[in-house]
């Protein structure tokens, strides 16, 4: 499907997962990325800095909401695919600010596929066969699992538990009607848990990494011990590729990383990793500086993904592996100083302050 002359839009491509999309398929691919994004403050321009002399790639600061800007770009561009990223994406941001979700993930979601359906509609046919629209989406719309429930399948009942599963669940179910009511050639993928190179270090991994390089407390929630399923981000991006190539309209894929693991052994482990790759006598064992605090509201106990409907389809599965791949991701972290500075705003201390003042330590 490759070629040139292709294009593809990508939205959200300054984000964590869509700046790794876009870095990956540019190393694969001749085909120009048009990559919008808002620059909220998980869009950084920076993890897209060794594009800057790369002809392929467009960058378009703006917002999936603004009808006018999207269509604008759909015409001039022509591109073969839309791959949607954009979304707000923290469970603990959604649950102080649950207005912001619903603005992007529902209603900027709902603008995108108006946008999309009139620009598919002005296609030739060959053109029609060729375009594919990819909605990224997670795991945590089918809620919790018990220890020993059977994995997430495409066929789980939706059962989100917080706003952002919400809002997610819902940009799926619009994604399916324009399939179903539009013929919009849609494609859709639920996620497990990325962790990886450029991850905005509010989520649990960049989190403990940047703590634990500091000497400071490694807040757990709870117990520690929800499970997640870990999917190393590079390993996410080869898997839309699949999907966008391969996979049949109007279907979910599930892409996991065949690696559950509890929260407490995901932040041992990187406590153990710095010790070795970079130990401090001021600091001394990482492991001390874990600290049990007040568990968030409505804190989903595991998720798990069946992922066998993509490897029988599609031929994907994982080849990363977590041990390896957290590895990778705390020597990136070491190795890249200067872009964990420039991410470590005013704002982002302004969150960490409001999301852990007032938890109990346990």
């Amino acid at each position: 499907m490759m070629n040139k002359n292709d294009s593809i839009l990508v939205t959200g491509g300054a984000g964590f997962i869509g700046s790794n999309f876009v870095l990956t398929w540019l190393k694969e691919a001749a085909s120009t990325v048009i990559n919008l994004d808002s620059l909220t403050y998980a869009g950084n321009r920076n993890n897209l800095i060794s594009l800057d002399d790369d002809p392929r790639h467009i960058f378009v600061h703006g917002s999936i909401a603004d009808d006018v800007l999207v269509g604008r770009l759909l015409r001039e561009h022509k591109p073969r695919a839309i791959i949607h990223f954009a979304a707000e994406s923290h469970v603990d941001r959604s649950i102080v600010e649950p207005d912001a979700f619903i603005k992007t993930n529902v209603f900027g979601t709902f603008a995108l596929l108006q946008a999309a359906r009139a620009y598919y509609a002005g296609l030739n046919a060959d053109e029609k066969k060729a375009f594919r629209f990819l909605h990224v989406s997670t795991d945590e719309v089918y809620g919790s699992l018990a220890p020993d429930d059977p994995a997430f399948s495409e066929t789980t009942p939706y059962a989100p538990n917080s706003p952002y599963a919400a809002s997610k669940a819902a940009s799926d179910h619009l994604i399916r009607a324009y399939f179903h009511t539009y013929g919009l050639p849609v494609l859709t993928t639920n996620c497990s848990n990325n962790y990886g190179p450029y991850q905005f270090p509010e989520k649990l991994i960049p989190l403990m990494i940047l703590n634990s390089l500091n000497g400071k407390q490694l807040p757990v929630y709870g117990d520690g011990k929800n499970v997640r399923d870990w999917l190393f981000v590079e390993e996410h991006c080869s898997a839309i590729r699949a999907v966008l190539e391969r996979g049949r309209l109007g279907e979910t894929y599930n892409i996991g990383g065949s690696s559950e693991r509890r929260n407490i052994d995901v932040v041992t482990t990187i406590c153990d990793l710095l010790d070795e790759l970079a130990p401090s006598a001021a600091i001394g064992p990482r492991r001390k500086l874990i600290s049990y605090v007040t568990d968030r509201p409505g804190h989903d106990r595991r998720y798990a993904i069946n992922a066998s409907k993509i490897k029988r389809e599609l031929g994907w599965e994982p080849a990363e592996r977590f041990e390896s791949g957290i590895r990778k991701t705390v020597e990136w972290y070491l190795a890249n100083q200067d872009w964990v500075e420039n991410v470590r705003s005013g704002a982002y201390l302004q969150w960490i302050e409001t999301n852990y003042s007032e938890r109990v330590a346990r």
